[in-house]
């Protein structure tokens, strides 16, 4: 018997991006805290170096421009981090894995175990001090690489091993 589909009239954007079974399991709270920290240390950075130049050169109508510039860009960046993380999440079925992610442009993937070559993880030092790994599926598909960030080491090594025994399980190449 097969189910019936919904009315595509009455789904809303959501629905679309809904998790296919359940909840979404999300990123670790860790990964927030990370990006709260980076934001400005990597930007102020950014911004500090062209700072420096027009203030040697004594172009201070620029540097007037550009240090307001700098504190506008980087709390928006601070202000939408939250909103960015909250859309991250993975599901796991028993064939495929759903990831989504996205604030303004919002994106649904699907793998299928069936299509996994290889499953990594990493862990870069900043990643390390706050406990946290990336988990990376590669696939047969033209796209390439699903990566799944923020991840705490435990969960990461729970997902990496299930990952690879649904991958055995559907004679995948991982």
């Amino acid at each position: 018997m097969t189910a019936e589909l919904p009315d595509a009239r009455t789904l809303t954007d959501d629905d679309l991006f809904a998790p296919p079974t359940g909840e979404w399991k999300r990123l670790s709270p860790n990964y927030l805290r990370m990006k709260r920290m980076l934001i400005p240390t990597v930007w102020g950075v950014l911004f500090l170096i062209p700072a420096v130049i027009l203030a040697v050169t004594k172009l201070w109508w620029a540097l007037a421009i550009l240090v307001p510039v700098a504190l506008v860009w980087i709390g928006w960046r601070l202000w939408r981090a939250p909103r960015v993380y909250a859309r991250w999440g993975y599901a796991e079925r028993d064939e495929d894995i759903y990831l989504t992610s996205g604030l303004w442009s919002r994106s649904l993937s699907c793998v299928p175990y069936g299509r996994m070559q290889l499953v990594e993880v990493s862990q870069g030092p900043i990643e390390r001090a706050y406990g946290l790994s990336t988990v990376q599926l590669v696939t047969s598909s033209t796209s390439g690489t699903v990566i799944i960030p923020g991840l705490d080491r435990g969960d990461a090594t729970a997902l990496r091993d299930r990952l690879i025994a649904a991958g055995e399980q559907q004679q995948a190449g991982i």
